[in-house]
Formats: C-alpha cells, sequence, structure tokens
C-alpha cells in the first residue's frame, strides 16, 4: 500500500470544506492532515463530516502553523482577502508545497495557474500555485469556450446560483426568509466572475448574477453574438468536438433545468439555440457551485498537481 499524500484544509467549517472533507476522505491517494476553524476548534471533523476516516479535529491554526505542519497539499476554502498571509507564510517555511486557493485572491496572477482543466490542463500539471475557478466562471466559460473563434460580439450571461454560493456568514443573499418566493440579482456590473471570464478566455463578457431560494446549483444562459451564420447542428457539433474527451461535461439537446446540475460533479450544457437569421446563439449550462464549481474542481487540480490521474477520487 503507497503512502498517502497529505492535505492540509483551510476554511474547513464552510460549505464546500464539508464537500472537500468528503471528497478527501474518498479519495485512494489523499488523507486529511489537519483541518483548519477557529469556530469549531476542539470539535471532531466527523461531527458534520461523517464520512471523515482520519480522526481529524477541528484546529485554530495561523497561517505560520499552518506552514510548519506537515503536509503536501493545502488547499484554502477561505473567505477573498484571506489567502495571502497563509501563502506567504507557506513561501517562506515550505516553499514548494502545493497550494490550491479556491478563493479570487490569486485568479488574476500570471504566477499562478489557473485551475479550470478542461480549458488549462497543460497548464495546470505539476505546478505548486493553483487558483481554483469560481463556481459561476466556471460554467459560463465552459459554455462560451467553443464559439470563441465564431463571436460576432460580446456575450451577455444571465446567472442564477443557489445561497449556498454567498457563504456562512449572513446577509440578505443567503437568508431563506429573504429569498424565500423570491429571486435576487446582485453585482449588476463588474461582478468578480464577469472580469475572472474576461481575462482567461480572453474576450469580453458581460455577466449578470441572480440568487434563487434553493440551497445549491447554478444555471447559466449564454447569449452569444455570431460573425457569421451557423445550423443549430454545427453549433452542437461545435461542442462535441471541444468537449468528447472531457468525462465531466454531459452535452444534452434540450436547456438543462437548474436542478439537473444539482449533486452532479460535472457539468451539463445543452440548448443550442439559434436564433432565425443565424447569428445568435443561446447555450445553458448547469452545474453544482460547490462541487464542479468549488470541491470538485479543487481535487482535480490537486491531482494533477501530484501527477495523479485527474479524476482520481472524483468519479
Amino acid at each position: 500500500m503507497t503512502t498517502p499524500f497529505l492535505v492540509g484544509l483551510v476554511g474547513a467549517r464552510g460549505h464546500t470544506g464539508r464537500e472537500l472533507i468528503r471528497l478527501i476522505a474518498g479519495h485512494p491517494e489523499l488523507m486529511l492532515a489537519y483541518a483548519v476553524s477557529r469556530e469549531f476548534a476542539g470539535r471532531p471533523v466527523a461531527d458534520i463530516a461523517p464520512e471523515d476516516k482520519d480522526e481529524c479535529v477541528f484546529e485554530a491554526l495561523n497561517p505560520e502553523e499552518v506552514a510548519k505542519r506537515r503536509a503536501d497539499v493545502v488547499i484554502l476554502a477561505a473567505p477573498d482577502g484571506a489567502a495571502g498571509d497563509y501563502v506567504a507564510e507557506i513561501e517562506r517555511h515550505a516553499p514548494g508545497r502545493i497550494i490550491v486557493d479556491l478563493s479570487a485572491d490569486y485568479r488574476f496572477n500570471d504566477a499562478w495557474a489557473y485551475g479550470l482543466p478542461e480549458l488549462n490542463r497543460a497548464n495546470i500539471a505539476g505546478k505548486s500555485r493553483i487558483a481554483n475557478p469560481g463556481c459561476y466562471a466556471t460554467a459560463l466559460q465552459l459554455a462560451v469556450a467553443p464559439l470563441l473563434p465564431k463571436l460576432g460580439g460580446v456575450p451577455s450571461v444571465f446567472g442564477v446560483s443557489g445561497y449556498s454560493g454567498a457563504g456562512t456568514k449572513p446577509s440578505p443573499k443567503n437568508d431563506p426568509e429573504r429569498l424565500k418566493d423570491n429571486l435576487m440579482s446582485y453585482a449588476l456590473t463588474g461582478h468578480n466572475h464577469e472580469r475572472e471570464a474576461t481575462r482567461h478566455l480572453g474576450t469580453k463578457i458581460r455577466f449578470t448574477p441572480h440568487v434563487h431560494p434553493a440551497f445549491r446549483g447554478i444555471l447559466v444562459t449564454a447569449h452569444i453574438p455570431l460573425a457569421e451564420k451557423i445550423s443549430e447542428g454545427d453549433l452542437m457539433a461545435l461542442f462535441e468536438e471541444k468537449y468528447r474527451d472531457e468525462p465531466l461535461i454531459a452535452l444534452r439537446n434540450a436547456a438543462p433545468e437548474l436542478k439537473d446540475g444539482t449533486g452532479r460533479k460535472g457539468v451539463i450544457i445543452g440548448g443550442f439555440a439559434v436564433s432565425a437569421d443565424g447569428g445568435h446563439a443561446v447555450i445553458v449550462a448547469a452545474e453544482d457551485n460547490l462541487l464542479k464549481g468549488a470541491a470538485v474542481q479543487a481535487i482535480q487540480n490537486v491531482n494533477l498537481a501530484l501527477g495523479l490521474d485527474e479524476l482520481k477520487g472524483v468519479i
């Protein structure tokens, strides 16, 4: 039996942390080395994640303590703005250690690999600094990418997410009472995932996010102007060619519904509608914001960084 790779997890009590613990517990070559949470310090990890097989206890470790603890990989699942101190201490004490950051802090940093494997796999393998993409940014980039050579204008994307995407800190965006029988728009311009997708696709994207009353799930509808006319059959063929070897991407003729992506480890892309004049395409994508939008993608990136099969412990 081979010695497992040790994974340290910072931000373990959040929704994504919970999913990461479950995935690490089910991975044949990973072991949870420690789980950092100030609020839950002293409690067994199994209290919130019964799948934990390593009998870890939540710990309130500061960045220096994290850096000095033994681990092959550190996954940072902390809020935006919190990663810097951990990264600095790891670079000081263990510069070769792999870091996968799930916040937005390093998605715009060229020194970090951008961890969307289906579009950037070759640039992730073997890297020690990986910025995990945003949940919306994952779905919308996968929906738009096959049409980049045929763009005739700026794609406009309407997105809806479950309230788990707003984290655990109380706000109107994750208040079930406020969201009951409701749909809430926010960040009408300049959303982080709009800027992220624009940067990594290399073309301007317009994106408007919304939050709905369900706990999880993402649906994006991308309206894409085309430079030349195309049939619906040719449109779908472009996506089939792009994603034929991607096990986590499923294509279907019909537009997926939000619930189709919930609990799914990958993304469903469908719709494939073309306007009557052939100059405008509409693509719909559904995913789970906590899985392919966060934790599953992080495990893909851990595997690539360690030289393991990308989908080990995922499917």
